[in-house]
């Protein structure tokens, strides 16, 4: 039906007075004929807003429905969160991450940052709760110095990538629940470990080769725990590993704990530590024990 126009169904076209049409019926029939019209246009006019009517409810009701489903998302997160026992506190070289990216980064810290706080056996446990740079705007300070994007300085795109993956599931636990919450715990336990000056204080500094065992020898001493260590295996013309990233676990209960190695990364060491590895192959894995480990200095 078209509304607007001429060609409404059913009436014929309003013509001028005294052509053929119209001739021997006057006035009177075109008179007749626009009522009907008025008459046709009030009811698809009322048909209209009524239908626009019903359209305005159902857009409204979609959309309360889409609130609520969102707030029960976030508030209810934990629901379909798999089980996890353990939290790994994930400090990484800076200088490593730079040589993994094949990048040259500029105003590298001299010291480890955070790389995350992680749980075991559990990642990206509610997608629908994006991350929120306006909940840790109090804490950027610290989040810019301690735990940096360190190959996109003053970005927000590793605490996103943290947040949706690792964060979202350690929410579960009432002390995490919120962003706020997780990344300030984050930054409590780092400062707690303090694991530079750890290292810095037992001789272990960046420019020497050093055993795994010397590495995981000054962790145990210092905290009581042993530690996940991570290398990326001898390049084409290098006779040593990189030392890249250092895990420290502990409890749900914020205490400290082993970090055990799994048997599948013992696999991937037997299978992927070999010295014909391609010069364009760059990758952590767990420190072979049997080669030097190289502390890269930051130039």
């Amino acid at each position: 039906m078209h509304v607007c126009g001429s060609d409404v169904t059913g009436l014929q076209p309003v013509t001028e007075p005294g052509s053929a049409a119209t001739e021997g019926r006057g006035t009177k029939m075109d008179a007749s004929t626009s009522r009907d019209i008025v008459v046709i246009a009030g009811f698809v006019c009322r048909f209209c807003n009524m239908e626009n009517s019903l359209r305005y409810v159902l857009l409204v009701t979609c959309s309360l429905c889409a609130i609520h489903s969102s707030f029960m998302d976030n508030s209810l997160s934990t629901r379909n969160t798999p089980e996890w026992k353990k939290l790994i506190l994930t400090h990484h070289w800076p200088v490593t991450v730079c040589k993994m990216a094949e990048q040259k980064c500029e105003d590298v810290p001299n010291y480890w940052t955070l790389h995350g706080l992680w749980t075991d056996k559990a990642q990206m446990c509610n997608k629908s709760w994006p991350f929120d740079y306006s909940e840790i705007k109090d804490i950027l300070a610290d989040m810019n110095k301690w735990w940096p994007d360190v190959l996109h300085p003053n970005c927000t795109q590793l605490w996103k990538h943290e947040w949706q993956k690792h964060g979202t599931c350690a929410a579960s636990l009432p002390c995490m629940n919120t962003q706020h919450k997780y990344f300030s715990k984050g930054l409590e336990l780092y400062t707690r470990i303090s694991l530079s000056s750890a290292l810095e204080k037992s001789g272990i500094k960046p420019a020497n080769t050093y055993k795994v065992e010397e590495i995981e020898n000054v962790i145990l001493n210092v905290y009581g725990v042993i530690p996940k260590i991570q290398c990326i295996p001898p390049q084409q013309g290098e006779d040593a590993q990189t030392l890249g990233q250092i895990e420290i676990c502990f409890t749900k209960d914020f205490n400290l704990q082993n970090c055990t190695v799994e048997p599948k990364d013992e696999l991937l060491l037997t299978k992927q530590m070999s010295r014909k590895l391609e010069a364009s192959y760059v990758d952590l894995h767990v420190c072979d024990k049997s080669i030097n480990t190289y502390y890269p200095p930051v130039q």
